[in-house]
């Protein structure tokens, strides 16, 4: 037990420390891919090393519970990947400990990190949301000539709507400006054009100077009507150069933070089931009263009484009213004014309609956003353990430490979660799909992965084997093997030299006899390759007498031997004959015309490949026939 003690003790440790590691880069990573949306906010704005504090100290709370999952990722990769490299992983299984075992200290360390995760959604995540929402608000608002946009209208201004066709940031000239300054009220509202003009703040950053370039202004002074007065005063003024002073606080003040607190981001699990059921309560009241505004008006209609229109309803019915002949006895201009009293009455409906309509999607979009969230907390805090085990097995399984495959696993894994996680989101929250479907798409898509990959894990499985499927490419694209045979540093029998020798020598009769009965050069009739049974054994039987052969050489001390040995090529024994084993596939890829012409070529290529390899073994028997007779008669001559 105390073996076993120190085991999770020392995993533990690897573990941490690069937890702690991690962690803070893919944090770092986050906020970096957060800065970039508010990037406009910051610069230019003149903002304290104080303000600048609070917005990254609150980005950081809210993109903590983010980071736990990739961190946890990542880190049980590199840890798992350093043992199996190292082959302590090994040494551990091999004294009896499963990997279910070796991983308990883990386990519980990550729910531990799973329940941090939520407590600082549902506690520290909600404030700080709120705080940073406040704290960007108010940054908007400070020096707002550096927030003016191009091409749309800007309302930040109080009393003004000031439209900029083009801008310069270098210089702060705005180019194409046009205002529309209120007075009180809509009917004393000035135009100002100028061809430009530039937006700064006063000293004391409590007004803003406009000064405008080559304009004109338009005023109705409809206040300073005299009363009884037929005509109303208007002002029209054209100026070279002119500056207006607006009333605007242009330093650091903090924002309200009522519509913010509004806001599902901002409230914890518990407030927000409460006010779900506030919402629900209202929205219910608005759909209630639409529908009862729906049924007054369509007995409203005027001079109609209810009487009148159930009436007239029931005449439409029967069998005795004609309504195209009540409409042809009426005169053109009543035809004309009936249809377009009815196409202003349906035009009107129909808007009502699609008003409303978008009023109650907003409400219902506000329900879901709710629901969205409360989901989300619990399913961000489960997604590090799901992670974990996603990680550990995988480490456990590729052997490979340090920071290159972990890393990249540890994205392509990020990355599938991200897709389903925000589309999901996305369709949960435009009401495509259901919301419980919508926030447990990622989890539901990556669960049975990390059940996957602990299985195989747990049972020592090769389904990641790289060299595996490497060699199985290998083999269906035809690249070839190269034959590696180094000296070895203890060699407990010598080899057998006469008799490799004549081995040797007998393996290059069979070479050309086989040469003579099978003419390589001839391409086979594809009836035969696809449909009929047949294998070359002979050319198998050869291979597997040269293996031996060169197996016992391989105990040599003669680096020419050595040398000659590398000749040697890994021969293909069966891809000249047909393409699969199975005499089933190999019809059905011969009726498929064109992988039947694909694997009919490469057979081709395998049979030219062959017939240089076998010129190449029959040049390297005897070259090594010829060193052992050499180091024969050199061992005799000492004698």
């Amino acid at each position: 037990m105390l073996r076993i003690k120190k085991l999770d003790i020392f995993i533990a440790k690897q573990f941490g420390l690069l937890f702690l590691g991690t962690f803070f880069i893919c944090q770092f990573v986050l906020m970096m891919q957060f800065l970039w949306r508010y990037v406009d906010e910051l610069i230019g704005k003149g903002l304290s090393l104080e303000v600048l504090a609070q917005f990254f100290w609150y980005m950081g709370l809210m993109l903590m519970p983010q980071a736990f999952p990739l961190a946890i990722l990542l880190s049980s990769l590199i840890t798992f990947g350093n043992l199996g490299e190292s082959s302590e992983l090994t040494a551990i299984k091999a004294a009896g400990i499963s990997l279910m075992q070796a991983m308990r200290s883990l386990i519980v360390i990550v729910c531990m990190i799973a329940c941090c995760s939520f407590y600082f959604q549902n506690v520290i995540g909600p404030d700080a949301n709120k705080s940073f929402s406040q704290l960007l608000l108010s940054m908007k608002q400070k020096s707002p000539e550096l927030e003016i946009p191009e091409g749309i209208f800007y309302d930040g201004i109080p009393g003004c709507n000031l439209y900029v066709q083009k801008k310069e940031v270098g210089t702060g000239m705005l180019y194409g400006v046009m205002i529309y300054r209120m007075n009180g009220s809509y009917e004393d509202a000035a135009i100002i054009l100028a061809d430009s003009g530039k937006l700064q703040s006063t000293a004391e950053k409590k007004h803003l100077l406009l000064t405008l370039y080559s304009g004109e202004w338009f005023e109705n002074m409809q206040s300073q009507d005299i009363a009884g007065s037929a005509s109303v005063p208007y002002r029209r003024e054209t100026f070279g150069t002119k500056q207006i002073v607006l009333d605007f606080d242009g330093g650091f003040n903090m924002a309200d933070v009522a519509g913010i607190s509004a806001d599902a981001r901002s409230k914890s699990i518990g407030k927000i089931m409460h006010d779900l059921d506030s919402i629900r309560h209202f929205n219910d009241s608005v759909g209630h009263s639409f529908y009862n505004d729906a049924k007054r008006t369509a007995f409203s209609m005027p001079e109609v009484g209810r009487a009148d229109s159930l009436r007239a309803v029931a005449e439409a019915r029967s069998d005795t009213m004609n309504i195209d002949s009540v409409y042809l006895r009426l005169s053109p201009e009543d035809r004309q004014r009936a249809v377009k009293a009815a196409l202003n009455s349906v035009q009107m409906y129909a808007s009502e309609l699609d008003m409303k309509g978008d009023y109650m999607k907003g409400l219902n979009r506000n329900v879901r956003t709710h629901q969205i969230e409360a989901i989300g907390k619990v399913t961000l805090a489960l997604s590090c353990v799901i992670f974990f085990f996603i990680g550990a097995p995988l480490g456990a399984i590729i052997r490979k430490g340090g920071l290159g495959v972990p890393v990249i696993i540890s994205v392509l894994v990020f990355i599938v979660y991200f897709i389903f996680e925000n589309s999901g989101m996305k369709m949960a929250r435009d009401g495509v799909w259901t919301v419980w479907f919508g926030k447990l798409i990622s989890t539901a898509v990556l669960t049975p992965l990390a059940v996957f990959f602990t299985y195989k894990a747990n049972n020592d499985s090769v389904v990641f084997n790289f060299d595996i499927y490497r060699s199985i490419f290998c083999s269906l694209l035809g690249i070839r093997q190269k034959r590696h045979v180094y000296r070895k540093e203890v060699i407990i029998n010598d080899p057998d030299y006469a008799a490799d020798a004549a081995m040797l020598e007998k393996i290059t009769l069979d070479i050309t006899e086989y040469s003579r009965c099978h003419n390589l050069l001839h391409a086979p009739n594809p009836i035969s390759v696809f449909f009929r049974e047949g294998d070359d054994r002979r050319i198998r039987e050869i291979s597997v007498e040269l293996e031996a052969v060169i197996e016992d050489l391989s105990n040599t001390r003669d680096k020419v031997i050595l040398t000659e040995l590398n000749r040697y090529p890994i021969m293909a024994t069966h891809a000249h004959t047909r393409p699969f084993r199975n005499k089933w596939l190999n019809a059905t890829v011969g009726i498929l015309l064109p992988l039947g012409v694909f694997f009919y070529l490469r057979m081709l290529r395998f049979r030219l490949r062959l017939l240089r390899d076998l010129r190449v073994v029959r040049a390297a028997n005897d070259a090594l026939v010829a060193r052992i007779a050499e180091m024969g008669n050199g061992n005799a001559g000492r004698h």
